[in-house]
């Protein structure tokens, strides 16, 4: 296979591996009923200014399977991460003590879990597509490559390799959704 038909396809891969990347990222903010620190990833506070993450002003702990505790290191950061969570609209309200920010995580309902599990198999499909538009993008680039020239065989095996990468990051895509739809329809 020529050289710009080998960067072509570490070019498909790249991109496929970054799609995979973006659903982990996605579906690990779903939650599944148990505490996570990760539930607040994407939750920024106003730190004299700029926005900062909760992790950078506070400590974050998880006290049990349900609870969350949120210790800032100065005192005035209490009421204002208790707004950036109120505002990140998280489903979850937190309970300011003085010292402390708690969350407690409701139990989860047979119907949230399906909701919850709804919305972890769109990011997958967001995923699919995206991995396929990514096949699409560097296929034609091959295919362009052979009108320039490049013999059909070899184009023709460039293909077949950006298909066998998509076929591959599809099953990952799949098996990354049963192991949250496990972890979600657990009681």
């Amino acid at each position: 296979m020529s050289e710009e038909l080998k960067k072509i396809a570490t070019e498909a891969e790249g991109g496929m591996k970054k799609a995979i990347n973006h659903l982990e990222i996605e579906i690990s903010k779903i939650r599944a009923g148990k505490a996570s620190p990760s539930i607040l990833e994407g939750i920024n506070v106003d730190y004299y200014g700029t926005p900062t993450p909760i992790s950078q002003v506070a400590n974050v702990q998880v006290l049990d399977t349900r609870t969350i505790s949120i210790q800032p290191w100065e005192k005035n950061m209490l009421a204002l991460i208790e707004r950036s969570i109120m505002a990140a609209n998280i489903g979850i309200t937190p309970q300011n003590d003085g010292v402390n920010i708690r969350l407690f995580m409701p139990p989860l309902t047979e119907e949230r879990r399906k909701e919850l599990y709804k919305k972890a198999a769109a990011e997958g499909e967001h995923s699919k597509v995206a991995i396929r538009n990514i096949r699409r993008d560097h296929i034609e680039k091959v295919k362009k490559l052979q009108k320039e020239g490049t013999s059909e065989d070899i184009c023709k095996g460039a293909e077949d390799e950006i298909q066998a990468l998509t076929d591959k990051h599809i099953a990952l895509v799949e098996k990354h959704l049963e192991a949250k739809e496990k972890e979600i329809m657990t009681v």
